[in-house]
Parts: C-alpha cells; sequence; structure tokens
C-alpha cells in the first residue's frame, strides 16, 4: 500500500481511477533555427503574432461561459498571451536571430518569468501564468492539443504537480471526482476554485503526481489523504459521500446553535452572479463582496457610474439583508495598472489594499462614493471595510473617509497581526471587524500562502492564528464596553467554509460566518448540533493544543457529525 498525505482544502471521500495531467509541452531544442529555404524571417515571425493571438482568443471563449472568479482568471491569462513584450520579443528574436517561431516564444516567455521570480516567492503564481501561456502558444504553433485537463468517457481522479489557473477554471465536477496535487498551497488557485466547486481535492501531497495513470485510490479530502489501497470500509463512505451529494444539504437561512444562539451565515461573492448563487443557498446576507473582480484587467480607474452599476446589481438582490463590502484589495497577487507598483520587491508587505490611498490618493474615494451612491437607491443594510489595517490611525482614517461618503458602517479587516493585538482600540473608532484568515495566517506564520512547500504553516488551524482569531474578539469585546455585539466580529476567510473551525470559531467569540455559497448549508448543519457552552469548550481545546494535528482532532473527537456527513 502507498498512501500520501497532504493538505485538505475541500472535503469528500471518493473512489476512482486516476488520470494524470498530460506530459508538459516538450521544449523546443536550444538555438533551434526556422529553415529559410522553406519560409521567411517575416512569415515566421507571423506565425508567433497568430499563435499568441489564437491563444488568447481560445482562452477568451472559455472565459465567456465561465464562473465569474475563473472569468477573471482565464481573462488575466488571455491577456497575458497578447502581451505585447512576449509577442513583440519573440516575434523580433525570429527576425534578428533566425530563431524558430517556437524557440522565440520560448525564450522570451523564460526571461519575462525570471523576472517575475526575482521580484519575490509571492510572484510564483504569476510565473506559472507565464509558463501556461508560453506552453499554450509553443502547442499551438507546433499545432498540439494544448496542455490541460485529460479528456474521459468515465469519471477520473485527476492527479498532477499543479494545476495552471486557466485549466484548474475549467474542472468539471462531473467528470473530475476529485483533485489531488503534489505542489500547491491551501489557498492556490486550484485550492479556491476547488472549494468553489464542491470538488474533494487534497494539494501539498507530495509524490501523488506520480500515482500510475489507471490506478484505483481512495481520496479523502478532509483528512487530505490518498490510498492505492482501497479497502472495502473506502468504498463504504465513498458510496456514503455520493449519496449524500445525491441529496444535498440545505440550508433554511437562519444560522443557529442547538440551543438558538444567533451565528450569521453569510456568503463570499465576486459580482452580481455570485450574488444569485448565494440567494439561492440562502445565505442571510453578505460577508465579503470582493470588488476588486470587477475591475481585474482594467488599464484605468473604472468610472463613478460603472462601479454605481455594479454595486446596485449586488444591493438590489439583498433588500433588508447585510452586504458588506470589502473596498479595492489591490496590490502584491492582484495588481491592478492603475493603482499599484509590479515592481515592489516583496509586494504582500508593500502597497497593498487601504495603503495604496497614501500612494494614489483619490482612487478609494471614488470607490466609496459610487459604493454611497448605490447603496441610496437600493434597500440592502450596506457595511464598508477596508483591507490591510494595521493601526489606530489608519481605522479612524477610512472611517472618516466613509462618514464623509455618507456611508453608516465602516468597518476594517483583520489580517495583520498588529491589528489582531489591538482590537481593543483599532475597534473604538471602527463599528465592525471581518477577519481575512488567509492573510492572517500567512502574515502571522511568515509563509507564502501560494507556495505548496509551505502549506503546512499556511493552515488557520495553526495555534498562533487560532490566539489571535481570539485576541480580536476580546478586544472587539473590550472596545464595545463588554457588549460583544457592539463591535461584531465576522470571519470572511476560507476558514469560515470548514464546518469544524466554524464552531471553534464562533467558540472564541466570532458573530458571523461568510463562505463560498456552497459551504454554507454543511456549515449551519454542524453548527446546529452543538450549544453556545459546548462550542466554547471545544474552542478552549483547540486552543490549548499545542500543534494543528492535536488541534483538529480534539475538535473532531467532540464532532461526531462531521464523520457522519462526510466532512
Amino acid at each position: 500500500m502507498t498512501s500520501y498525505s497532504g493538505v485538505g482544502v475541500s472535503a469528500g471521500r471518493v473512489v476512482g481511477r486516476v488520470i494524470p495531467m498530460a506530459p508538459p509541452v516538450a521544449e523546443p531544442p536550444v538555438g533551434e533555427m526556422f529553415d529559410p529555404s522553406v519560409t521567411s524571417a517575416e512569415a515566421e515571425a507571423a506565425r508567433v503574432k497568430d499563435a499568441a493571438l489564437a491563444v488568447r482568443d481560445a482562452l477568451r471563449e472559455r472565459a465567456a461561459t465561465a464562473k465569474i472568479e475563473s472569468q477573471a482568471i482565464l481573462q488575466a491569462t488571455a491577456q497575458m498571451a497578447a502581451d505585447p513584450s512576449l509577442r513583440k520579443g519573440a516575434m523580433k528574436r525570429v527576425q534578428e536571430q533566425g530563431l524558430s517561431a517556437e524557440r522565440a516564444v520560448w525564450d522570451v516567455a523564460g526571461e519575462i518569468a525570471a523576472k517575475l521570480a526575482a521580484l519575490g516567492e509571492y510572484m510564483v503564481e504569476r510565473q506559472n501564468d507565464v509558463n501556461d501561456v508560453r506552453n499554450r502558444i509553443v502547442a499551438e504553433l507546433r499545432g498540439e492539443q494544448p496542455p490541460g485537463v485529460p479528456e474521459s468517457d468515465a469519471p477520473f481522479v485527476l492527479t498532477a504537480v499543479d494545476l495552471a489557473p486557466a485549466d484548474t477554471a475549467l474542472l468539471d465536477p462531473h467528470k473530475v471526482l476529485a483533485l489531488v496535487t503534489s505542489d500547491g498551497g491551501p489557498q492556490s488557485h486550484t485550492a479556491i476554485i476547488a472549494r468553489q466547486l464542491g470538488l474533494p481535492a487534497v494539494v501539498a501531497a507530495h509524490g501523488a503526481d506520480k500515482v500510475p495513470s489507471g490506478t484505483e485510490v481512495y481520496v479523502d479530502g478532509a483528512a487530505g489523504t490518498i490510498s492505492d489501497e482501497v479497502t472495502a470500509e473506502d468504498h463504504r463512505r465513498a458510496e456514503q459521500w455520493a449519496v449524500r451529494q445525491a441529496n444535498p444539504l440545505t440550508f433554511d437561512g437562519d444560522g443557529r446553535l442547538k440551543d438558538g444562539y444567533k451565528v450569521q451565515l453569510l456568503a463570499n461573492i465576486g459580482g452580481a452572479k455570485d450574488a444569485e448563487k448565494a440567494v439561492a443557498a440562502n445565505a442571510e446576507g453578505v460577508g465579503l463582496f470582493r470588488t476588486e473582480f470587477l475591475f481585474l484587467g482594467s488599464k484605468v480607474e473604472p468610472s463613478l457610474e460603472k462601479q454605481e452599476h455594479e454595486y446596485s446589481a449586488v444591493f438590489a438582490q439583498f433588500p433588508g439583508r447585510k452586504v458588506v463590502v470589502r473596498t479595492l484589495d489591490a496590490g502584491a497577487d492582484k495588481p491592478l495598472p492603475f493603482l499599484t507598483d509590479e515592481s515592489e520587491p516583496n509586494p504582500a508587505l508593500g502597497v497593498r489594499g487601504y495603503r495604496c490611498d497614501a500612494v494614489t490618493p483619490g482612487v478609494l474615494g471614488n470607490q466609496l462614493t459610487a459604493i454611497a451612491r448605490a447603496a441610496f437607491f437600493n434597500q440592502a443594510d450596506v457595511w464598508v471595510m477596508a483591507p490591510m489595517i494595521s493601526t489606530v490611525a489608519e481605522a479612524a482614517d477610512f472611517v472618516q473617509m466613509c462618514e464623509s461618503a455618507g456611508l453608516k458602517r465602516p468597518g476594517v479587516m483583520i489580517e495583520v497581526p498588529s491589528a489582531a493585538l489591538c482590537a481593543d482600540n483599532v475597534l473604538v473608532p471602527a463599528t465592525f471587524a471581518s477577519i481575512g484568515t488567509n492573510d492572517l495566517t500567512q502574515y502571522t506564520m511568515a509563509a507564502d500562502r501560494q507556495l505548496g512547500a509551505l502549506a503546512e504553516l499556511n493552515d488557520p488551524w495553526q495555534p498562533g492564528v487560532l490566539r489571535l482569531v481570539r485576541a480580536t474578539c476580546d478586544g472587539a469585546r473590550v472596545a464595545g464596553g463588554g457588549d460583544p455585539s457592539v463591535r461584531p466580529v465576522g470571519v470572511c476567510g476560507e476558514a469560515a467554509g470548514d464546518p469544524a473551525m466554524a464552531v471553534v470559531l464562533v467558540g472564541v467569540g466570532v458573530a458571523s460566518l461568510s463562505m463560498t455559497a456552497r459551504s454554507i448549508p454543511a456549515v449551519a448543519a454542524v453548527l446546529k448540533t452543538v450549544t453556545l457552552d459546548q462550542a466554547r469548550d471545544i474552542a478552549a481545546k483547540a486552543l490549548a493544543a499545542p500543534s494543528v494535528a492535536e488541534a483538529k482532532a480534539v475538535v473532531r473527537a467532540a464532532l461526531p457529525v462531521l464523520d457522519e456527513l462526510g466532512l
């Protein structure tokens, strides 16, 4: 028996046969030249342009029918395929050095990827994007099938080193039973989209990409394991999960514990299409409206009218219900040409989120004005929060900006450890806080959340992260004069969608949980099995645990419902 352990990023138990990702596109021979007796330099250079634009158009076509988050990823990849620096650079190499179109593309893309790598490890995802585009253009030039998810008549378990964003965005959950990668982190594109699709997934399972094609395996997306010795018990658990999928849990729109204690269950969205899914899932509102998804790919700041229209399309779907808007979280892995500087040596610790206003004043103010206009003409209960708040002064400044725009519920995101530790003061000017566990984890553990090699560190179950969540709730209680409802704390990171973690979060004082709409029913079902006192007891045991494994084990032992539901 061979088994592999990684990080479970999306729950589910399946038995299926492995099909690995297709082998990578072969590198053209170094120094490969085109044959001048067959074609001219101009014609060979034209092949580069035609292939790059064909790849761009193919990706755009796929983006047109993809989910909203997938659209952003595919459109960004398409834009990179048509990047003049790649296309024109390769054409120049063909004309001046006589290189073949394939070799010229390979060389220029390699230089671009190397420059991104020099900007620091946080840019590894963008480096991967360049390599993905390079492979697609070379495959187009050769007339080969582009790299991507293999096709199969029967459902299968997909294994890979990692998936390019364009591939991850198009995973078909009707064909792919589960996803296992040997690389990648819990916050990579692969992990995020697997969760959105409800696809059982394990990342950072080192060596799992070497499992031979056709091997029958058992994958447990909650435990983060894959085994090639499938037992009768494995089959039973997989069948139990299949029955659950055929008869999915539902949410009645009222999040509560067993004793009736109220916990708001909200949805994370990126735009109007996601809002529709949140409404269909009976989400009690929106806990995270990621406004940057509306602007990815824009070369200039969107007009007030365009912004107001986009916000209104969301607000109109939640009359009388809470919608928490996060102002532009630009920077780091979400650069915007009109707002951020991609030459920063360490973008994760650079000018991002709220900090952009100091460098490019006016953009944040315009956004708040557009949000206020949209809120005025709709009935949603609009709350607004700024990302990357680190000090009391920053919180006070943002609150003042919101008040000037006419927004009545200004809040802050707690992603920086200093804000968590000083929550008693940070939350004096602000009216609420929302903990972004993804960034809080990477900053607490000094571990880039995109790196598979650091996946074990980048886990919100880390004792240090759990204690900062508790510190935030304790500080909020102090800022509210002892009443936790005066300065409510929510969680909008991926941790909120983990049913076991949800119990811990409520136990330390979190009042609302926001997640992908697909995760709400399972979280609601687990919360309804515990009282507030039980949640507090479970949370205390988790915070006392010295490691991630022990924290998870003690919580799962106290929640047998997790195994019953296959979570």
